[in-house]
């Protein structure tokens, strides 16, 4: 019973050894995060499209709520850019922006998303993340960077543009060329200069100067903290907002309020979908995130409890006045490198910005967009890799082409139909390449007992022995592509007596599979031709016992590749390949 409740809420688990110099490693690097967060979740608020409270709403509970049901000791939840954007594009399609719907909308794929993850959890499917394949991955968040940068530009601009699609964005960007702010231009161009120079130079710069490495690293974290006091001051001591400046105005002073999310058949119809793929994105790259960080440490992590402490995380930011969150990379490897050694790392970060949203938010009255547009520019661009393309190219046609069509299909089509088409490529790619397995004929290498591809090898076959090493599951898929592969070699030797099929990359054989392999069976009987099968591995051998196939079988299984050599070669008739 212990076993369980501690399996299942892990907080009973790493806290029943929690020490002092763990907590004093959690405070600094709460502290670290903490400096981070407080723009960062103002901002990723903003590209959702919901008031700037709302972020820090989004970083309080559900970081609590991870701590407890969460397995990963670093990962840092919270309001992430890719999310923030998928947030915008579901919840802008059955609410306006700027209304009580919009907001009730946001809780509402919170709780959905939430639900889902803690059902996948609950009966384990964490396996269906795999569906996602890593290429179409990285094309979508490249694709998805790009969008959420260009989607800021109208705030680096002020102007009032808008689109969901990349050429929509542009088009609408140079249709309102006319309304530019100049002193917002110099204000979100700076900021975002100083951004993009922090991030690369300050750090180094200040070790040069003499400062200790953990100093260092607290001022460079801090650097959209600077961005945010500098261009907050200048707009206030100049009366900027009177010239047309943008400014993020009132932010309820008050911890994370009590919500409802909206339950109408209506509304949970419409974000349904969405909330699933948001569901899905957000589990790989959380995941994804924990497995890296764990495997630093030899930890691991429990793919399938994490994602119930996601779930939980998203449904305490349904009732808290959030929005979708999931495991961030950016604040996650801040956490990991500032030294977080447990989850209370992030306990205190939510204590830390629940302090901010009491008694700071009246200082970011006079916050400028601009400088929060600049904060997501520079955080996204670094989720941008168009090398993928040239690496995939390089190396795969077919996952070039999957990364490709990602990229151009969510830049074109906006981030719901680059996801759902992610997630279909990704599925067709498997299909695809395990539709045609590589089967190889194998000669048996002298003086070994090895067997070897006969195109690469310098080999000794025998013309009346066919043998074919299968790389390959078989399934409904491939099944037809052997039976057809085998029918042309046989009937390309007329002196071929048997056919031995070497097993022993097979996994599964499924019940079509079965019926090919009984056809290919029956074929080369009436042939006069021996079916064998060799070094099959023992749940694939029970499978095939059940049913009629080895009564069946026109020939042997044999333990072993060399046996079957050895017993139907002929003497005299072997040959070597070159």
């Amino acid at each position: 019973m212990i076993d369980t409740l501690r399996r299942h809420i892990p907080v009973l688990d790493w806290s029943r050894t929690y020490s002092r110099q763990a907590f004093s490693n959690d405070m600094i690097a709460a502290v670290i995060v903490t400096i981070m967060l407080i723009p960062q979740s103002l901002a990723y608020a903003l590209l959702a499209g919901l008031p700037p409270e709302a972020g820090l709403y989004a970083s309080i509970v559900p970081i609590i709520l991870y701590a407890i049901f969460g397995t990963s000791r670093a990962l840092a939840v919270g309001p992430v850019a890719v999310v923030s954007l998928l947030t915008a594009a579901a919840v802008g399609q059955v609410a306006e922006q700027g209304t009580a719907g919009y907001a009730v909308a946001a809780l509402t794929l919170a709780f959905l998303s939430g639900g889902f993850l803690v059902l996948m959890g609950v009966f384990r499917l964490g396996f269906l993340a795999n569906f996602l394949s890593h290429p179409v991955i990285a094309g979508f968040i490249t694709a998805s960077g790009i969008l959420i940068a260009a989607s800021q530009l109208k705030h680096i601009l002020g102007v009032r543009a808008g689109g969901h699609t990349l050429p929509e964005i542009l088009v609408s960007l140079v249709a309102h060329l006319d309304e530019i702010n100049w002193i917002t231009v110099v204000i979100g161009v700076g900021a975002t200069g100083f951004l993009f120079w922090v991030r690369k130079n300050l750090k180094p710069t200040l070790r040069r100067l003499g400062a200790p490495p953990l100093l260092a690293d607290i001022l460079t974290k801090a650097g959209p903290v600077a961005a945010v006091v500098g261009t907050t001051l200048a707009v206030w001591g100049f009366s900027l907002a009177e010239r047309g400046v943008n400014i993020v105005g009132d932010v309820p002073q008050s911890l994370p309020p009590l919500t409802l999310p909206g339950l109408s058949p209506d509304l949970v119809g419409a974000l349904l979908v969405p909330a699933i793929l948001i569901s899905v994105i957000g589990f790989v790259e959380s995941v994804s995130v924990a497995q890296t960080l764990a495997a630093k440490k030899r930890q691991r992590i429990d793919p399938d409890q994490e994602l119930i402490g996601l779930g939980a995380a998203n449904i305490g930011a349904a009732f808290t006045g959030g929005y979708p969150v999931t495991g961030g990379f950016a604040r996650s490897v801040v956490n990991f490198d500032a030294g977080a050694e447990t989850p209370a790392a992030g306990a205190f970060t939510a204590v830390g910005l629940a302090i901010a949203a009491v008694a700071l938010t009246p200082l970011v009255y006079y916050l400028p967009t601009a400088t929060l547009a600049a904060t997501i520019i520079v955080a996204v661009l670094s989720l941008v890799d168009l090398l993928i393309l040239r690496k995939t190219w390089d190396y795969s046609r077919a996952d070039f082409t999957a990364v490709a069509a990602t990229i151009l299909l969510t830049l074109g089509l906006g981030v719901e139909v680059g996801v759902a088409s992610g997630v279909t490529i990704s599925v067709l790619l498997h299909l695809y390449k395990t539709s045609r397995p590589h089967v190889a004929e194998v000669g048996l290498v002298p003086g070994t007992q090895h067997f070897r591809n006969i195109n690469r090898h310098k080999v000794e076959t025998d013309p009346t022995l066919v043998s074919l090493r299968v790389d390959e599951s078989l399934y409904f898929v491939n099944a037809r592509f052997l039976e057809d592969l085998i029918q042309k070699r046989v009937t390309e030797g007329c002196r071929i007596e048997n056919v031995v099929l070497m097993f022993s990359a097979v996994n599964e054989v499924d019940y079509s599979a079965l019926e090919s392999l009984e056809a290919i069976n029956h074929r080369l009987k009436d042939m006069g031709v021996g079916l064998h099968l060799s070094e099959v591995k023992g749940p694939v051998m029970d499978r095939l016992e059940r049913s009629h196939f080895i009564r069946d079988l026109n020939g042997q299984v044999f333990l072993s590749q060399y046996e079957a050599w050895m017993l139907l070669t002929k003497p005299g008739l072997g040959q070597v390949t070159d």
